[in-house]
């Protein structure tokens, strides 16, 4: 399906999730065990700004965006404050994580795919047994958020920063373009921000 074709798809099936079958892989026990501590963070999500009028500028800004989609103010800020938390946590941009969980899950909290990934950035479960806890919940918000992230930023390590092969491989189609255009196309274009995030 081209990228074009898929975006429409996207438009007429606004409840669609598009995650792929990530594949569970072997991991060193050195990766494991950073992946595993990273996960493990329990400190509260706080934005992460140069200063308080920049946060203010930002969350708002994002939250206006993100009203139609998530017309609950409180659970929006919420959740803008963990994507601004845990992505600069795990050295990426927020706005690129938006664009993520726009194409993944459409902002749908209780999404599962067909391949069984789930939540906002649709996590794939066998990551808890990888580096995770048995009462880790991908539904969690705090949990799925943090998850997503550092498994993202363990592809752009294994990628060479390469964004478009690690999208790939966070959605289980490396090699094909559609997914990460569209991840791309979201993150540069409904989520660019062309004020200082951190």
């Amino acid at each position: 399906m081209r990228a074009g074709a898929l975006t429409f798809l996207i438009a007429l099936v606004p409840g669609a999730v598009l995650a792929g079958a990530q594949i569970e892989e072997q991991l060193a026990d050195s990766v494991r065990s950073g992946l595993s501590a990273a996960v493990s963070d329990r400190a509260a999500p706080v934005l992460e700004f140069r200063d308080m009028e920049q946060g203010r500028r930002w969350l708002n800004e994002m939250s206006a965006r993100l009203a139609k989609r998530m017309p609950d103010r409180a659970q929006r800020t919420q959740l803008l404050k963990t994507v601004q938390y845990e992505a600069l946590r795990s050295r990426l941009d927020p706005q690129l994580v938006l664009g993520l969980i726009e194409i993944e899950s459409a902002f749908r909290k209780y999404a599962v795919s067909s391949a069984g990934a789930r939540g906002y950035m649709q996590v794939m479960p066998f990551w808890i047994k990888l580096v995770g806890k048995p009462d880790h919940n991908l539904f969690n918000l705090r949990t799925n958020l943090r998850y997503g992230c550092v498994i993202l930023r363990h592809y752009l390590d294994i990628e060479n920063g390469d964004y478009y092969r690690a999208l790939g491989r966070y959605n289980g189609s490396l090699g094909r373009p559609e997914y990460p255009n569209l991840v791309l196309g979201a993150w540069r274009g409904r989520w660019g921000y062309t004020g200082a995030t951190s």
